[in-house]
């Protein structure tokens, strides 16, 4: 099933499919970060993926681009699941949200932007959800300081 999705987004987004991998029977296909808000509402409305089990950002310090912000979809119907990720520059971390497309993603991206700094344009209550208001940094970034900011780092026991 999910090739059969990913050969009609092809179909109806050809430019906008960077890449598609299929692995241990699941299947994942790589977006153009500027339309997702477009992919995301055709597979909901076309393909029947109508539940947005999870979105996540990824850190891959070091690399070009840095991040990726994976949807983990699912098709009630056909019970079926699709993973999308779009790729996501360091100097510029932000993507559309989906909040409109899954009223779920609405707190998945706040605690994606919370824990790694990835901003969802347009998002409706854009704030902390895990961290204090006033934390600073993104903690779940491979560049954050394990102990946390101004600290000084664990030397192991003392006695």
């Amino acid at each position: 099933m999910s090739k059969q999705v990913v050969e009609k987004l092809k179909e109806h987004f050809s430019t906008l499919v960077l890449g598609d991998v299929e692995y241990r029977g699941e299947t994942t296909v790589t977006v153009e970060r500027s339309e997702i808000v477009k992919i995301c509402t055709f597979l909901r409305d076309d393909c029947g993926y109508n539940f947005l089990s999870d979105l996540c950002g990824v850190d891959y310090l070091g690399r070009t681009p840095r991040f990726e912000v994976v949807y983990n979809m699912y098709n009630l119907t056909d019970k079926t699941r699709l993973r999308v990720k779009v790729l996501v520059r360091e100097e510029s971390p932000s993507v559309d949200t989906v909040s409109g497309v899954w009223s779920t993603a609405n707190w998945h991206e706040r605690e994606c932007w919370d824990l790694m700094g990835i901003t969802f344009k347009g998002h409706p209550d854009m704030r902390r959800i895990l961290m204090p208001a006033d934390w600073v940094g993104f903690p779940l970034r491979k560049d954050y300081p394990l102990q946390g900011p101004d600290r000084e780092p664990y030397q192991g026991r003392l006695s």
